[in-house]
């Protein structure tokens, strides 16, 4: 397993923007499809963004409309979410999370690939 920290989370106006930062300790970074989750009270967690070993292949959730970007170094270990215009509905913890991956281009979007997850972020937009 990986062990993983966020950062970045906050109190923000809606409209305003927050970008998250996952670090990860591992020696084999690349060996892992990362991705960003978050779950808000009493609802489950969904998937948010994931992207690919390589980096190349990304996903992001129909919901955010344009309004998240997922990105991720290798050489330092790091997988970034930028949130753009958020919204009051955004507010969630935000987990990242890995998964072991077999092709360079894979990426997941179902919670059920990852086994190594952070502590989580608190996002918090108010209106």
């Amino acid at each position: 397993q990986v062990q993983l920290v966020e950062s970045g989370g906050g109190l923000v106006q809606a409209g305003g923007s927050l970008n998250l930062s996952c670090a990860a300790s591992t020696q084999s970074f690349t060996d892992y499809a990362m991705g960003w989750f978050r779950q808000a009270p009493g609802k489950e967690r969904e998937v948010v963004a994931a992207i690919s070993r390589s980096g190349v292949d990304t996903y992001h959730a129909g919901f955010l409309k344009g309004r998240f970007t997922i990105s991720r170094d290798n050489a330092k270990n790091t997988v970034v979410l930028r949130m753009n215009n958020l919204k009051p509905e955004d507010t969630a913890v935000y987990y990242c999370a890995a998964a072991l991956g077999f092709q360079m281009s894979d990426y997941f979007t179902s919670r059920i690939m990852y086994d190594s997850w952070g502590q989580g972020t608190q996002v918090t937009v108010s209106s």
